[in-house]
């Protein structure tokens, strides 16, 4: 196993080490010490609680590359800027059932032909400078993310918005804006779209006096913020925490939580220990043994919550071995599901072999492939596939992806296949991924908005397989899949208006995926979070989209 600067580690790392006083004593001086100086503080007394207007949460955001909602494309940053900016429409946290909803715009109308949407904005919304929010700035918010064609531009750019024409389809009139694609998509497609992280409306005056060389304040606004959300950046600081601050005068009302410390803890056991000794309030990468050990804890609960996050394994089809037909699907069966499922992902992951989540329309519970070293056996020798076959997967350094490279790697030898596994930050695995430079990707994938074309958009869907292309987007790119005609079928699927015969097509579509592909989707999330339980109104998004903050009390 090969190890890529994988950083700072916390202090407490195995069972043993909790099980001895002097090191327990030791980990939780460093522990402390270290949350002091993501506080502020310089203390090193141990916290019995944290401030009553103060929620402080240890999560996993290492692979936060930059806070631009025009670039962020990670989980992490996700977060944040859900809470930061403000969009056209958005979910209500306490009420995901009910789809998107008004948000900076307050309402919109549709046009005879299908193809515009005029949104009127609400007014006497300002930023968190003071200046007002206006139909400008959302113009000026989706054109800039069309421009800078950072990765997730594809949301928007899938609706045929160009830099060269967002002149003429991206369009502020007075105090409503109106956007027009190149046909006609369900509505519903469109203002889902419009809910995801990319559809953040930016303070263009703010962002214009931080441009730096044409830049459109990209740079700027890697590690600073100009939204109108329920809370402003305070700080970033890379592999360390996040810090925001409520924004008083939010639309909704103030948060209740004045400031959200969101520290990087890797490890399961230190984030256990912090949350049992009062000095955070969540806990959200617990493994299986440290939520059973802290379910009879006094003050503390458990939520379970089913996550749209899928855990996958793809193929590079660059390799002239890997993108063999009979190679891609002996992978599926060289795969320890249950085994996985039963031990180290017990409650936490649940076996899903499809690319949309369940709860999703047009997703399905067929799940064909179980571990079986026989079969691909088989299959590998009628590929010609020589023997001491030698890979190398790329994983980020987190404990349960780690371990299911390690379950993979034992499997895979079991067929005769050396996979090496090589360990990085999320930054760094992602870039070699992207760059199409791994032979095998294990990660995680989470929809960007609540409609299916989410994911078949970027699992079945890539028009143009070329290195020129750079749709980094596009996970089918990223392996150098050309699909095999799922391109087509996907995007038949995301015209359709017949809801029932739309479901149907992603059915088909995920079947022909499922023989097809050099992905083997293997798991679902459900995010077991360890919580103090005066901490009440923490949803951290469903299936749908990211964690809110500001309803949020204690």
């Amino acid at each position: 196993m090969v190890f890529m600067n994988p950083g700072r580690k916390d202090p407490t790392t195995t069972k043993s080490d909790r099980r001895g006083n002097t090191m327990k004593s030791f980990s939780r001086i460093l522990t402390t010490a270290a949350l002091s100086v993501a506080l502020g503080t310089t203390a090193l007394t141990a916290f019995a609680e944290t401030p009553p207007n103060m929620l402080v949460i240890a999560n996993r955001i290492d692979d936060i590359t930059t806070l631009d909602p025009a670039e962020s494309f990670e989980f992490a940053g996700s977060d944040v800027i859900r809470n930061v900016y403000g969009k056209l429409v958005n979910f209500d946290p306490m009420d995901l059932d009910a789809g998107y909803q008004p948000d900076l715009a307050e309402s919109w109308e549709v046009s005879e032909d299908g193809k515009s949407i005029t949104f009127t904005m609400r007014e006497g919304v300002t930023f968190h400078s003071g200046n007002p929010v206006t139909a400008a700035d959302a113009e000026y918010s989706l054109r800039r993310a069309v421009i800078l064609n950072k990765t997730p531009a594809f949301i928007l750019t899938q609706f045929g918005f160009t830099p060269e024409n967002v002149a003429e389809t991206i369009v502020a009139d007075g105090n409503t804006l109106t956007i027009t694609t190149d046909k006609k998509y369900a509505t519903s497609f469109v203002l889902n779209c419009l809910t995801s992280t990319i559809g953040g409306i930016v303070d263009m005056k703010t962002v214009m006096e931080n441009e730096v060389d044409g830049d459109m304040g990209n740079e700027w606004l890697k590690t600073n913020s100009a939204g109108s959300g329920a809370y402003k950046l305070q700080s970033w600081k890379a592999n360390e925490a996040v810090t925001l601050v409520s924004n008083p005068d939010f639309y909704l009302g103030a948060p209740a939580m004045e400031r959200v410390v969101v520290r990087h803890v890797q490890e399961s056991a230190t984030q256990r220990l912090m949350l049992e000794r009062g000095d955070i309030d969540v806990a959200r990468n617990l493994n299986p043994e440290d939520v059973k050990g802290i379910m009879d804890v006094e003050g503390v609960a458990i939520d379970n919550e089913l996550r749209g996050r899928l855990m996958y394994v793809s193929l590079n089809q660059k390799h002239p071995e890997l993108s063999k037909p009979e190679v891609r699907q002996a992978f599926k069966y060289l795969i320890d599901y249950k085994g996985m499922e039963g031990s180290f992902l017990n409650g936490q992951y649940t076996i899903h072999q499809n690319f949309l989540p369940r709860t999703y329309l047009g997703a399905v519970d067929n799940n064909p492939f179980t571990f079986d070293p026989e079969k691909a056996k088989e299959m590998l020798a009628a590929a010609g596939v020589p023997e001491g076959l030698e890979i190398e997967v790329g994983v980020r350094e987190a404990q349960e992806r780690i371990e299911i490279a390690q379950s993979l790697q034992n499997s895979l030898a079991a067929a005769g296949i050396k996979m090496n596994i090589t360990v990085g930050t999320a930054k760094q695995i992602l870039a070699r991924y992207r760059a199409r430079e791994l032979d095998v990707y294990l990660g995680a994938w989470g929809p960007d908005y609540p409609d299916p074309h989410t994911n078949a958009g970027t699992f079945a869907y890539n028009p143009d397989n070329s290195d020129e292309a750079g749709a980094t987007g596009l996970l089918a790119w990223r392996n150098a899949w050309d699909t095999d005609g799922l391109t087509e079928m996907t995007a038949a699927a995301v015209v359709e208006g017949d809801r029932d015969k739309r479901a149907e097509m992603y059915h088909e579509i995920q079947a022909k995926f499922q023989e097809t592909s050099p992905f083997a989707i293997m798991f679902q999330k459900i995010e077991q979070t360890g919580r103090a339980e005066s901490v009440a109104n923490l949803n951290l998004g469903g299936a749908i989209t990211a964690v809110s903050y500001w309803p949020v009390t204690k």
